[in-house]
């Protein structure tokens, strides 16, 4: 009888059309596809005759698979297929420490989302050639896995990825309809029963030979199911139930089994004792298992489960991977234990696979249902709550559901509060402040162990700050310092979270002296913790007060007290985005660049995505100021915003509206608007720049300039805008306080762009064309495109009233070049519309309109990507010569498709070489 993986008999159309998109894959072109179909009706073995054809093709091919026990761990399909485990590989290395959680405090996105991003990523690099990602059984996926099949699945015609999920329709109907829709009309494989010509061929070659009508009259039953043929025919084999007649058929002489599941039970039945107890135990290790981990489990050498696995794969129970042949097998497995036996067998497993150091996501799955077996009244087993206490850490960082659904059954087992704590920190981390700031309170009063009363203290100040009480933090965190031993190292980490919720409260000056002595205090006692954190808060007074020079030595005092501490790396990647915008500030342009450059570098490399976002955020706002626009919507687009923290969200929002609306694109700007509402809802009153300039000009463009001019009261950035609409509302007295502010500031801190916006104030105020034109030189100097093209307009408009017609026409094309340049539709409107009052003109304009669509419409940037494309150059490679992040290119290369109206890189290189020889 042939194995029934060989067989792929009656879906000639279906492989046709995988072997095409193999071939498309190979050429280039990538694909998503979803195979569908009813249990059992052939669809793993489908694709894998498709992959083994693609592997003969070059292709590297993965595969993955959901489970039942699995899906309460988040990504593990992908993990597996990717092998993403503990690794020297930097990227793999990456999702490894993002999933567990290690770099994403005080970010809004959960260890599951950012490592999400990380897994993108990685499959991003692996493209460099041709590649097949599979996950079967994707209806077991869990949610993070699913949005990241339908995220790659929207983004395969970048790569050369022919990206396949396999899968029986009818959970989570809502979700299946999300990937249809990804993958797209026409790249749907839908599975039906076996026509008749199909199940005589099948059954045949299950069966040796011709089959007669008895026989084919059993298959009837089966309904063209090829799995339930399989079992049918095999059952009956087995049994002795098959014979050759007269006429040379074979036919059936034995009592066939009644369903499907007591065929599989014969099979398994046919096995031997021992051989049913190695498959019970590998069943305990979910759909697929490592053979070491089923050692651990059986308590057994390896040596001597060879033999038994070896006779299971010739049963056709396993696949030559040592994966179940079918789910159905090893859920017969499984179930064949009773419910209590079951659980009892899990306890055991996870204490075996722990003693023998596998990770905690391995022991986890073992764990998990072991508990869920347990009834509630029952006290948990000792050994659960020690492995926790240990455990607790990773698995709140990678799975913070399933720490929540252990912890809570496990915290009452232990007196100490390290349990309590772990759970506290946990349910924070799902969203769930309000029973964290419980459970961490009624902590407090059981723990005694200083580093646990830290923490605790921790999570408590991230709670009531994230719901807008941090005062409430004050009364415990002092009464804690009375308590704390001088000169001891969690005094030090006490003061610090003091001085760091003092300065969320407002309390700047109080911030500053309780950071003054946490770093005299953990400087005493060589705690590089403490130290680096209160530097951290010194800096941040520093640049709230304005002193922007002076937190310059603080940060880096601060960068190398954390150096080289992989608990502090979170902090180096912070203190490396707010040094940025200190260089920024004192318009040292290119040392902001370098420095948000080496943070994104870092956060790319250890998968810290919050402070990734941050990076990217960072660099969107220093292309806007320079006038890179387009570079920066592909910076702010990088990133999906569940990964990003409510004010970077708002701030790439607001960039992107910003843009919109200069550009003449209302309705784009104002769905920008409408979706940072959410995160502006998260952080309250804060003042984010580019998101309050788009509400302004919101408002102006609706025709309300007294509104406008509400939304900047406290823009300090933004005063030209508001001195602008104050004097067009003939509101003088506010226009003249708006302006000794801007000059104030100048003084203080006199960098060029200060001096620019006092000038440009002052010029607003009164007119002055030539203060309005030296403030252009000075945005020029510190590298503002936007602003100096503002000022060049309002110096045009002055020296026309002043009766200056030739210096007024002079200082008007700078301006329509500068807007241009820009693609400012908006304002090159106005400053036609303004300068035509006073009989100016631009004269032929042909030259100045902007392409939107076709080679023409691609930025300088794009333009060179485009080329390294044609090169046949992957993202990271193009990143690696432009010195952009690989996730910025492929941003970039998303827009050219989109304005070359074409679907592949492929493509691009296609359309270049028609441009070419055109």
């Amino acid at each position: 009888m042939a194995k029934a993986p060989d067989l792929v008999l009656g879906r000639d159309p279906e492989l046709s059309r995988l072997s095409g998109w193999v071939d498309d894959v190979v050429a280039g072109r990538g694909r998503a596809t979803l195979v569908e179909g009813e249990l059992g009706i052939g669809k793993s073995t489908l694709v894998r005759a498709a992959t083994r054809a693609a592997a003969d093709r070059g292709c590297q091919v993965f595969w993955g698979a959901g489970d039942e026990l699995g899906q309460a761990l988040p990504l593990l399909p992908l993990l597996e297929a990717l092998r993403v485990r503990e690794s020297a590989d930097p990227r793999r290395a990456a999702v490894v420490r993002t999933l567990r959680g290690e770099f994403t405090h005080g970010g809004t996105a959960g260890p599951a989302a950012a490592a999400a991003e990380q897994v993108v990523a990685l499959v991003e690099e692996l493209c460099a050639g041709p590649t097949v990602l599979v996950v079967d059984d994707l209806q077991w996926a869990d949610e993070t896995s699913l949005a990241v099949w339908e995220r790659l699945a929207r983004s395969v015609r970048q790569l050369p990825l022919l990206l396949v999920g396999v899968l029986r329709a009818g959970p989570r109907p809502g979700r299946l309809a999300a990937l249809r829709r990804a993958v797209g009309p026409g790249s749907t494989l839908r599975l039906g029963r076996l026509g008749e010509p199909s199940i005589v061929d099948l059954v045949g070659a299950l069966a040796g030979g011709r089959p007669g009508a008895g026989l084919l009259g059993l298959a009837a039953g089966a309904a063209g199911n090829p799995l339930y043929l399989t079992e049918l025919v095999g059952a009956l084999s087995r049994g002795g139930g098959l014979a050759v007649d007269a006429d040379g058929a074979v036919e059936s002489t034995g009592e066939p089994p009644t369903s499907l599941s007591a065929a599989i039970a014969d099979r398994l039945d046919f096995l031997p004792e021992p051989v049913r107890g190695v498959l019970r135990a590998a069943a305990l290790l979910g759909g697929d298992f490592a053979i070491t981990d089923l050692a651990v489990v059986a308590g057994r050498p390896v040596a001597d489960l060879v033999d038994a696995l070896a006779e299971a794969r010739a049963a056709g129970v396993l696949t030559e991977s040592l994966a179940f042949r079918h789910p159905l097998i090893r859920t017969a497995l499984y179930e064949d234990l009773p419910a209590p036996v079951r659980a009892a067998w899990h306890l055991d497993a996870g204490r075996a696979l722990a003693g023998a150091g596998a990770s905690v996501d391995r022991v986890a799955r073992q764990v998990l249902p072991a508990v869920r077996g347990t009834a509630d009244t029952d006290p948990l087993d000792p050994w659960v709550l020690d492995w926790l206490a240990g455990a607790a850490p990773v698995l709140v960082g990678q799975a913070p559901g399933v720490a929540v659904e252990l912890l809570r059954r496990a915290a009452p087992g232990r007196a100490d509060g390290v349990l309590a704590s772990h759970l506290a920190d946990a349910l924070y981390r799902v969203g769930d402040p309000a029973e964290s700031e419980r459970v961490a309170g009624r902590a407090l009063l059981l723990a005694t162990d200083p580093d646990v009363l830290v923490d605790l203290h921790r999570t408590l100040t991230q709670c009531r700050a994230l719901t807008g009480r941090s005062a409430d933090s004050l009364p415990a965190l002092e009464e804690a310092l009375a308590a704390a031993a001088p000169g001891t190292r969690h005094r030090a980490r006490l003061l610090v979270l003091t001085a760091r919720t003092h300065w969320g409260t407002g309390h700047v000056a109080t911030a500053e002296r309780v950071a003054a002595d946490a770093l005299e205090q953990a400087a005493a006692i060589g705690d590089r913790w403490a130290t680096s954190w209160a530097l951290h808060v010194l800096t941040i007074v520093a640049m709230t007060r304005g002193a922007v020079a002076d937190a310059l030595p603080l940060f880096e005092r601060a960068l190398a007290a954390a150096e080289s501490e992989p608990e502090l790396t979170d902090l180096r990647l912070l203190l490396g985005i707010n040094q940025a915008g200190a260089y920024g500030e004192l318009d040292r342009q290119a040392e902001a660049l370098a420095a948000v450059q080496q943070v994104g570098a870092l956060a790319d490399r250890t998968g810290n995505v919050v402070r990734l976002a941050q990076a990217h955020s960072a660099l969107g706002q220093l292309s806007l100021d320079a006038g890179r626009w387009d570079d920066a919507l592909a910076e702010v687009d990088v990133l999906p915003a569940d990964l990003k923290d409510p004010a970077v969200a708002c701030c790439d929002h607001g960039v992107a509206a910003v843009i919109a609306f200069h550009r003449a694109d209302p309705d784009l700007a104002r769905r920008h608007l409408a979706a940072a509402l959410p995160h502006a809802d998260r952080i309250g009153d804060r003042l984010v720049g580019p998101l309050a300039l788009a509400r302004s000009l919101d408002r102006e463009q609706a025709g309300d300039p007294a509104a406008a001019l509400a939304v900047l009261a406290d823009a300090r950035d933004l005063l030209p805008e508001a001195v602008r609409l104050a004097v067009g509302l003939g509101d003088r007295d506010r226009a003249g306080d708006l302006t000794r502010h801007a000059e104030t500031l100048a003084a203080e801190q006199p960098v060029p762009h200060r001096r620019a916006v006092a000038l440009h104030c002052r010029g607003l105020l009164d007119g002055d064309a030539a203060a309005l034109l030296t403030a252009a030189d000075r945005y020029q100097d510190s590298g503002r495109a936007l602003p100096r093209a503002a000022a060049l307009e309002a110096g045009a408009a002055a020296l026309a009233e002043g009766g200056d017609r030739t210096s007024a026409r002079a200082a008007y094309a700078r301006a329509f070049d500068a807007y241009t340049a820009l693609g400012a539709g908006w304002d090159l409107a106005r400053l036609q519309a303004r300068l035509r009052a006073h009989g100016i003109r631009r004269g032929p304009q042909g030259s100045h309109r902007r392409a939107y669509t076709g080679w023409d419409s691609l930025t300088p940037t794009e333009v060179r990507i485009a080329a390294l494309v044609v090169e046949g150059l992957s993202n990271p490679q193009i990143g690696a010569r432009l010195f952009l992040s690989p996730r910025t290119v492929g941003t970039h290369v998303s827009h050219i498709l989109a304005k070359l109206g074409v679907h592949s890189r492929i493509d691009i290189a296609r359309e270049s070489g028609l441009r070419a020889s055109s």
